[in-house]
């Protein structure tokens, strides 16, 4: 046997059985409820502006209802400790059906955009908000605690390369059916096949919950050894502010990018691939992210996170071009999912008892930064001269609160020091 071949036989023998389905179930699951669910709106928007059916102040408002949405779903998985206490038998339910039943209502509420009802859409944008931010919360729980039973829990970072994937695939799509002049409405269809089909796929591996593999490897289902002591409010506090300041930092550009192409590129042959490009960088930046020691201070990484999201907004307003557009969509979307994946293992490390209902929280703060950036928009363009400068403005603001919340970041690497291994090795059950 060659070295090669060696080094690669231990790679695979360093992945436990099951690990990699449990990372693809949930990279399937984020794409069906993120990709499609949430971000398939900003290449459909373009197609929806040209039909007529909507303007630039009502879409911006449609973004808002499934902001508003997502901000609700967020809110109700922090209760659940309460629901726990209440019906015991719910955690052993919860990851695999809630998943599965928000992936259905995902591609029901996708269909559902095709409907030529337009007084229904914000209520469908809406819920199909609330289903994303429940699916991305249960997933997320879901396989961070299988894949740290399993001791490998950097693999987590996996699963977050389903945003990006999604947002690739419908942005390729959508791209074609611009080319070949399809209406909006039976892109909202394809897309909504699409998310069926996907969800399909992962189905049945979705049905195991984290007590059926605990019981196959009870060797694996002990809480880790290290710091389980929950820490200082006011540390929770500030990754709050800070991760929902990335909400607000990142969202006017993933509402409007391919439109703010037409404003500057106007012809271009290449204005439906910015978003491609974006989704791209989003699954870079998550398998990047899996591939970072565990003891460097995952509040330094957030930090670079929103500084490198903050140049990419720089980019096209400095260099409204090709290039400038192009550099852009991957300086924002290389640490867009790293961000979440940081900040998830932050809330693991300090509060391991109670994770995934602060994993809710953060979620929420989220979706309350996310929530106010369409409004803001929408007052901009009805203020700017133009859209070009109502966009400029709104970009603007966006970037300079990213640095903001780099700041918070670099100030909580100060305050609160880490002396040892920053993220726990061992099975903390998310609950």
């Amino acid at each position: 046997m060659t070295l090669t071949a060696k080094k690669a036989s231990v790679a695979t023998a360093s992945v436990p059985p099951g690990a990699w389905s449990i990372a693809l179930a949930g990279m399937v699951a984020l794409a069906v409820a993120m990709g499609i669910g949430r971000f398939a709106f900003t290449p459909i928007l373009p197609m929806m502006l040209s039909d007529g059916v909507v303007d630039l102040p009502g879409a911006s408002w449609l973004a808002s209802a499934n902001y508003l949405g997502y901000l609700l779903g967020a809110m109700l998985c922090t209760l659940q400790p309460w629901l726990w206490a209440w019906f015991p038998r719910l955690p052993s339910l919860a990851y695999s059906a809630l998943v599965r039943a928000g992936l259905v209502a995902t591609a029901v509420l996708t269909l559902g955009m095709a409907w030529q009802a337009p007084a229904l859409w914000p209520v469908l944008r809406f819920a199909a908000g609330v289903v994303s931010a429940v699916v991305f919360v249960f997933t997320s729980g879901w396989c961070l605690s299988n894949l740290a039973r399993l001791g490998v829990p950097a693999m987590g970072g996996m699963i977050y390369v389903g945003p990006g994937a999604g947002i690739v695939v419908s942005g390729l799509f959508a791209t074609g059916m611009v080319a070949w002049h399809w209406r909006a409405a039976a892109a909202w269809m394809i897309f909504g096949v699409l998310a069926f089909a996907l969800t399909a796929l992962v189905w049945r591996i979705l049905r195991g919950g984290t007590e059926r593999l605990a019981a196959r490897m009870p060797h694996l289902a002990s809480p880790a050894d290290g710091d389980t002591a929950p820490h200082g409010r006011g540390e929770m506090a500030l990754l709050t502010l800070a991760y929902g300041l990335a909400g607000f930092g990142y969202i006017i550009t993933a509402t409007f990018l391919p439109v703010i192409a037409r404003a500057a590129l106007p012809g271009s042959a290449w204005l439906d691939m910015f978003w491609p490009i974006l989704g791209v960088g989003v699954m870079a930046g998550a398998v990047l992210a899996t591939r970072i020691s565990a003891r460097i201070d995952r509040r330094l990484l957030l930090a670079g996170c929103y500084v490198g999201q903050a140049l990419g907004i720089a980019a096209s307003l400095w260099s409204p071009s090709l290039a400038g557009f192009a550099i852009g969509s991957l300086l924002l979307g290389i640490p867009f999912t790293a961000i979440t994946f940081f900040a998830m293992q932050e809330v693991r490390r300090l509060r391991p008892a109670a994770a995934a209902s602060f994993m809710g929280l953060l979620t929420a703060t989220y979706g309350v930064g996310q929530l106010l950036g369409p409004p803001l928009t929408a007052f901009m363009l009805g203020r700017a001269a133009n859209a070009g400068e109502g966009f400029t403005l709104s970009l603007e603001i966006a970037a300079a609160t990213l640095l903001a919340g780099a700041a918070i970041y670099a100030v909580m690497a100060v305050a609160y020091p880490v002396g040892r291994a920053l993220l726990p090795t061992g099975g903390a059950e998310l609950r």
